[in-house]
């Protein structure tokens, strides 16, 4: 036999209409938390310091025994070297964990929002960034405190152009892995095709310069890697601000978008 329902008595139902939506400031913090919360984000954290830190010891004991001049900036670089390899991994990390752990559907159950939830992972790989870069600058002013130690002096030059232009590069870094991540949702995938963008690519547009007269006119547009040198230390000009934005739009904001649109549409399973 079927139940009708009478009008004075309604079904039950759940009003959220009054519900406030979860804060910026708070999902930015949780995926904060779940950078570090598992065991693969906090050993690749831990990797980043020990690497850095390994990197600048070995950088000062071969100058201090070689009697090499070297500077507070010398140091940064040895340490921004070394991170901007893993840091890629980490924005990588930062997006495919939803969908390689299965916790997507618990995340945008609790925020439908798909939108924000990706604007605060990529928050939250530009925070861990700045505080790489921090990690290296303080690694950097200790060896160069030792290093003065040891030769009677130290030279503190640094530059304000390099500052900016290391924190330039270093975020262009983790975006070129953050984008990866969000075009493939993989974590195995994303982290070999951005080590074969990074590292086999320019040698194969530098061949391919080499043998072919008309392909070195246009590899610098495609070339992300090698237009990013002048921004080291801020002398981009004239048609290198071309290359910058024509290879930055190839390798970044094409497969962000693409990602982008695949993570808003993407059955969550």
């Amino acid at each position: 036999m079927s139940t009708m329902t009478s009008p004075a008595n309604p079904p039950a139902t759940l009003d959220i209409s009054s519900t406030q939506p979860i804060p910026f400031a708070r999902l930015v913090a949780v995926e904060l938390r779940k950078s570090y919360d598992t065991r693969a984000g906090l050993w690749l954290l831990i990797a980043i310091g020990s690497i850095a830190l390994l990197t600048e010891g070995i950088v000062l004991a071969v100058t201090v025994v070689q009697d090499e001049a070297m500077a507070w900036g010398d140091f940064v670089g040895a340490a921004a070297f070394v991170t901007s390899i893993l840091l890629p991994v980490l924005g990588i990390m930062v997006v495919t964990s939803e969908w390689g752990q299965r916790t997507a559907m618990v995340t945008f159950a609790l925020e439908p929002r798909r939108p924000h939830v990706v604007m605060a992972k990529l928050i939250t790989g530009i925070i861990l960034t700045l505080a790489t870069v921090a990690i290296a600058i303080v690694v950097g002013l200790v060896c160069n405190l030792l290093y003065g130690a040891f030769q009677g002096g130290a030279d503190w030059t640094f530059g304000f152009k390099f500052m900016v232009g290391f924190i330039i590069t270093q975020i262009f870094a983790m975006l070129g892995g953050f984008a990866l991540a969000a075009l493939l949702l993989n974590t195995p995938a994303a982290i070999v095709l951005f080590f074969v963008y990074r590292w086999v690519l320019p040698g194969l547009f530098a061949l391919g310069s080499a043998l072919m007269a008309w392909f070195s006119n246009i590899a610098p547009w495609f070339d992300f890697q090698s237009a990013q040198e002048p921004v080291y230390d801020l002398t981009v000009n004239g048609s290198e601000w071309g290359h910058l934005i024509v290879s930055g739009f190839i390798w970044l904001v094409l497969p962000l978008a693409i990602g982008l649109w695949r993570i808003l549409r993407a059955e969550v399973k």
